[in-house]
């Protein structure tokens, strides 16, 4: 029998004792596949060309907020409306970060990433000079207070209060308002002018691909995932028995298994913004629509990681690019390991998510180490190429596996007894490798000192690409977006 206890609505409960899921997990998925058939209805009735970013706003909010009461209840509501009241008022910077130790459910973190992401949006848009600016800041600063409307909207819209995925402002009320498919070039006068509206894409083949690997990711982790468990890796027996190629594959395969879920949610949030009409990037190279925008995994290349970089690009992005904008960024000391730490708060108190990231901490600077000192001996000829990557994905997939193993375990004494079932040898490892290797001066120290002589010349400007180069690896997306970031705010400058 499926657990009663909730804080929402338990309408659904004899759905939950049939299907034998939790009854938060099926208003979850209930409210989520609501929200596909609304952002359709919103798209096709509620079109900006149909009426009001007034009406849109309200409609928008009105539902994500009824969402939010249908799956968390009363107290969920007057709580995180308390938190944005409070929010609103000191509008930037003024956080405590110490109250993120609540184990917040997944809309009140993804609310807190909007607050905060649009606090420094306005800070740089309206407390910072241009010049003291990179540019992706000032392709996304608010340059004006938004209304409460706005507020409300860009938080508690339905097609992101459950699940994200995160967004920026700008992004936001450009959809709102109709403008993502305007074309935008400089005027003579130097300021970007409307040309003309290009046709609008349907995401109608983009939201079924989707929903297909929503599909296939759901009975992936219903069939596979539980004859597969993590905790199985700390099981007395198997650790006494088993051999070390044995544990290394079934740590592999025990991870590879815990991720359908996220995929499944993940790709599900993204479909509903993309049937609502939000996500639409601009046209690939064969002239295909894209609809990635504000998705938040690529799961073949994160299947296919060959460095712990990679992986980390291409997994959880929307809150890859809000760590690096809201503390990387914006920190001159130790930029890794407070990304890393804040990071962890966000997550929760479990003492397995800070054994997860300051052991990533130490992965990705050893990998760093790693990639910087060897890459280049392997790049030809094409044989040996491959040869490295074989070596680097079966290298990175085991290392990523044993990192993440505290956060999926939770709890200090079985984490810890993962560990010493392993005797720490990649902690070791890598530790060995920082003490042993050359580090590189980073690309992002040299940036900031040039920046600093130079901050009032176009120059400032031209260090930016090479902000994220061997930074920390979750926020390195900016590597493969910065060259797509003018044109996909052409038509979001105020």
């Amino acid at each position: 029998m499926a657990t009663t206890s909730t804080t929402g609505s338990t309408l659904l409960q004899p759905l939950s004792n049939a299907v034998q899921l939790p009854i938060d997990q099926v208003n979850f998925v209930v409210c989520q596949l609501f929200a596909l058939l609304a952002a359709i209805w919103f798209r096709t009735y509620l079109h900006s060309s149909k009426t009001s970013s007034f009406i849109r706003h309200v409609v928008a909010t009105l539902l994500g907020l009824y969402l939010a009461l249908f799956c968390f209840g009363c107290y969920c509501f007057v709580f995180a409306l308390g938190y944005l009241t409070v929010c609103q008022v000191t509008r930037v910077y003024i956080f405590d970060y110490g109250q993120y130790s609540a184990d917040f459910s997944g809309p009140m973190m993804i609310i807190t990433q909007k607050i905060t992401s649009l606090a420094c949006e306005i800070h740089d848009g309206m407390f910072r000079k241009d010049e003291e600016l990179t540019s992706s800041q000032r392709d996304l600063a608010v340059r004006r207070m938004p209304s409460l409307l706005e507020y409300l909207s860009y938080n508690c819209n339905f097609m992101g209060i459950l699940a994200g995925p995160l967004c920026s402002y700008k992004d936001y009320i450009t959809f709102i308002e109709g403008r993502s498919y305007h074309i935008t070039q400089s005027g003579e006068n130097g300021k970007e002018e409307t040309q003309y509206e290009r046709t609008e894409p349907s995401p109608n083949t983009a939201v079924v691909q989707k929903l297909l690997v929503c599909g296939l990711s759901l009975l992936f982790h219903l069939t596979i995932c539980t004859t597969l468990p993590v905790e199985y890796n700390i099981d007395e027996h198997f650790q006494a028995t088993a051999s070390w190629p044995t544990k290394i594959i079934y740590l592999y395969i025990s991870l590879l298994a815990a991720r359908p879920k996220y995929y499944f949610a993940w790709t599900l949030a993204d479909a509903i913004n993309n049937a609502a009409g939000f996500g639409f990037r601009g046209y690939d190279e064969n002239g295909a629509a894209r609809w990635d925008l504000i998705s938040n995994l690529r799961i073949q290349q994160i299947e296919m990681s060959t460095s712990f970089k990679m992986f980390l690009d291409n997994w959880n992005i929307q809150t890859a690019l809000w760590l690096k904008r809201v503390c990387y960024e914006r920190t001159s000391f130790s930029p890794t390991i407070q990304t890393f730490i804040l990071s962890a708060i966000w997550h929760g108190v479990y003492p397995g998510y800070y054994l997860t990231f300051l052991t990533g901490v130490l992965m990705t600077l050893a990998a760093r180490a790693m990639r910087n000192n060897f890459r280049h001996y392997f790049i030809e000829p094409s044989q040996l190429k491959l040869f490295y990557d074989v070596i680097t994905w079966i290298v990175t997939q085991v290392a990523i596996s044993y990192t993440v193993v505290p956060f999926v375990l939770l709890s200090i004494k079985p984490s810890l007894t993962f560990y010493s079932s392993w005797y720490y040898c990649l902690h070791i490892l890598g530790i060995l490798v920082l003490l042993l290797l050359p580090v590189k001066k980073t690309q992002r120290r040299k940036n900031t000192h040039e920046n600093i002589q130079l901050s009032q010349s176009k120059k400032f400007d031209e260090g930016e690409n090479s902000l994220g180069q061997n930074s920390f690896s979750t926020t390195n997306n900016v590597c493969n977006q910065n060259q797509e970031i003018a044109s996909r705010h052409s038509s979001l400058k105020q």
